[in-house]
């Protein structure tokens, strides 16, 4: 295992977790890069033994000593996150940019050092028929998104994800400078 890859492993897996998280690490992908690790988060349902339906996401550090030229770097991370909403939140115009700007607050007030950022936020509104019917209407937010870290110590990288996983919860931020908006849950997943 590379030193540099070897270091980041290790920052990955000693990251402190918001205690509303449960992070467990899963296996990673093999065929995006010839070194990775994965995180799956839940963001703690109120009962233990429950399947969350507050919020969910992965996290993935890949590294490629041939450092792509996409990537910028040796390095690339790839998150999503996702969380349930009440459909009027789901029908916010600003909803997608409030939320990518979510996870760029998060790694800014951690100071992650990153380039090369992308990704998507996708709004989902749904509505139960048939069997489904009396779930009604629902709506979630899912955010996928990737960057290239600066430096070996992922240790931000993972704390700014966690981050963003509760706030789309509807938990408030840790970080300084980082703003919430009010959301209700819905009780449909």
């Amino acid at each position: 295992m590379p030193a540099a890859f070897a270091a980041a492993l290790a920052s990955v897996r000693a990251a402190p977790a918001r205690p509303e998280l449960t992070v467990t690490e899963i296996p990673a992908p093999a065929q995006l890069a010839p070194y990775a690790v994965a995180l799956a988060a839940d963001v703690r349902p109120a009962r233990h033994g429950d399947d969350s339906e507050l919020g969910t996401g992965r996290f993935i550090l890949l590294y490629d000593p041939d450092e792509p030229e996409a990537w910028g770097g040796p390095f690339r991370i790839v998150c999503f996150a996702q969380a349930p909403l009440e459909t009027d939140i789901g029908l916010d115009p600003f909803l997608a940019d409030v939320t990518w700007s979510w996870l760029v607050d998060a790694l800014d007030a951690r100071e992650a050092r990153y380039t090369a950022a992308s990704g998507t936020a996708t709004k989902i509104i749904s509505t139960g028929f048939g069997e489904l019917a009396a779930q009604g209407d629902g709506s979630q937010i899912e955010l996928r998104a990737s960057w290239s870290p600066l430096e070996t110590d992922i240790t931000a990288h993972v704390e700014g994800w966690g981050e963003l996983l509760c706030m789309l919860a509807g938990l408030p931020p840790t970080g300084e400078g980082v703003s919430l908006l009010t959301t209700r849950r819905s009780p449909r997943g």
